[in-house]
């Protein structure tokens, strides 16, 4: 019953993909950032959407379960303080700016080398927070349908191709505003029924006012902050979420759906990390079968219960795969291959080129599923990377005059480098077992978790202060545009 009342939603969500492809009209402008006609009551809704997924969904609930409250909380909160930092510093700037992806303004600011490699940065580490949704629903059908794990993930990728390739960002705003309608009600209800049946607990030393978490790094405290940090300052460079602002109607409407999301986003996600507390007590033995929710739901709640949460975490979860798909593949076509460069508008030749290009992202999401059958691991990792890297850049470039493509290229090939050496060396990753790439070793031990992160942003600050300082200071910052630009229908105007 379960799984049939979750299909019937998932096939609505495919439907309402497909019919939104009218909305694209053959416009590549409407296909990869909705036509930047999107009100801030929508763009609040798909920015909630771009981080309410089975990362910080179902990661959230697995990580509170097995390390205790902030463990998990911390991806919640992370994600929360990045879309605070966004309304606060970037918003406006970035809506303001004539560009359709993030590798453009380093093209802008630093020259067409450093977009070639934020563009490689960026295409590697989406494809790995890409893994980690398609590990949740992969769990997900496995446990209602009786698949295989694999099969599942099979399965997963048409579907979500299904409905990007043919609507673009239009059918992410579709599919977000009906996720959060119904997470709302879901978490809601879930959060209700956990108090009236059962009760709230927390298994000792695990629980919120448990501090230590936060404090001592004997019991997580160095890989919970690493983990605010990495998805605080990494996910303002994500791609999907600029594309969100880039959605936006106006740059003050970009700004305040940003301030929205991020409160919207506490209040969805957080009450999940004392829900998973409760139940390890609920299910008992059954805590380690699988996702700590998925086990929850499929055996001990109602089903009707079951169905909204779900689907609802489903529909995040599709959305920010979809985003994931297009925002990449938009990366691909426009900012490495350069398909029609130089036309002055968006041609009919990369629209249809951006929509073949989410199937190879697709593919390599599904290997890493395969190889890492984490959730919110693979959510902190990728934004780990690109602190690591682009962060830097992106901040400094864009508040500071000083500092070129030579200061870019130093941030970016001394912070990588430092995070994967790390990475390759040390035997876990945010408390789990290396199973992605790990080389046995004595010099570096689990230790290292989370101090890495750290010390490769530090890495990358201290590489762009050091180029940026032997640099002739520049007179002006020619990345943006100071005031916004123009609608839609003027462009179309003056073009016709």
């Amino acid at each position: 019953m379960i799984i049939a009342g979750v299909a019937v939603f998932l096939l609505i969500l495919t439907v309402s993909g497909v019919i939104s492809a009218r909305r694209v009209r053959g416009d590549c402008s409407n296909y990869l950032v909705a036509g930047r006609a999107l009100p801030a009551v929508l763009v609040t809704a798909v920015l909630i959407a771009q981080p309410v997924d089975s990362n910080a969904t179902i990661g959230n609930a697995d990580l509170s379960a097995a390390f205790g409250f902030w463990a998990g909380a911390a991806l919640p909160i992370g994600l929360a303080i990045c879309l605070l930092l966004m309304g606060l510093f970037f918003a406006k700037r970035m809506r303001a700016a004539d560009v359709v992806t993030l590798p453009e303004y380093f093209r802008n600011r630093f020259g067409r080398s450093t977009e070639v490699a934020s563009s490689f940065l960026t295409i590697a580490s989406f494809i790995i927070l890409l893994a980690g949704n398609l590990v949740a629903v992969g769990f997900l059908l496995e446990r209602f349908l009786g698949v295989s794990y694999a099969y599942a993930i099979l399965l997963t990728i048409p579907l979500a191709l299904l409905y990007t390739i043919s609507g673009g960002m239009f059918a992410s705003v579709y599919t977000g505003v009906a996720c959060v309608i119904v997470n709302v009600i879901g978490v809601a209800a879930l959060v209700t029924w956990v108090a009236t049946t059962h009760g709230f607990s927390a298994p000792d030393g695990m629980g919120a006012g448990d501090l230590a978490q936060l404090t001592s790094s004997d019991s997580g405290a160095v890989i919970n902050w690493a983990t605010i940090i990495a998805l605080g300052l990494g996910n303002l460079v994500a791609i999907d979420l600029m594309q969100r602002v880039f959605s936006a109607r106006t740059p003050g409407g970009a700004q305040k759906a940003c301030f929205a999301a991020a409160a919207g986003l506490l209040m969805l996600c957080i009450p999940l990390s004392f829900v998973a507390l409760a139940a390890v007590s609920i299910v008992g033995d059954d805590a380690t079968d699988g996702p700590i929710l998925y086990t929850l739901l499929g055996g001990y709640a109602p089903a009707w219960l079951a169905i909204i949460v779900i689907s609802g975490l489903l529909a995040a979860t599709l959305t920010t795969i979809s985003g994931i798909l297009l925002s990449t593949a938009a990366v691909l076509i426009r900012n490495i291959l350069r398909i029609d460069a130089e036309a002055i508008t968006m041609t009919p030749r990369v629209l249809t080129a951006t929509r073949w290009a989410t199937l190879p992202m697709a593919v390599l999401a599904g290997v890493v599923a395969l190889r890492v059958p984490q959730t919110g691991i693979l959510l902190t990792l990728a934004f780990d990377l690109l602190l690591a890297s682009l962060v830097v850049p992106f901040i400094l470039g864009l508040y500071w005059s000083r500092g070129g493509a030579a200061a870019a290229w130093a941030a970016i090939v001394v912070g990588i480098g430092v995070r994967m050496t790390f990475f390759v060396l040390t035997p876990t990753i945010y408390g789990v077992d290396n199973t992605l790439f790990y080389i046995p070793n004595d010099m570096v031990t689990a230790t290292a978790d989370g101090w890495s992160t750290l010390l490769a942003g530090a890495a990358s600050l201290a590489a762009y202060l050091v180029a940026a300082s032997f640099t002739t200071v520049r007179t002006t910052v020619n990345t943006l545009q100071t005031e916004p630009a123009p609608a839609p229908e003027v462009l179309t105007a003056a073009r016709s």
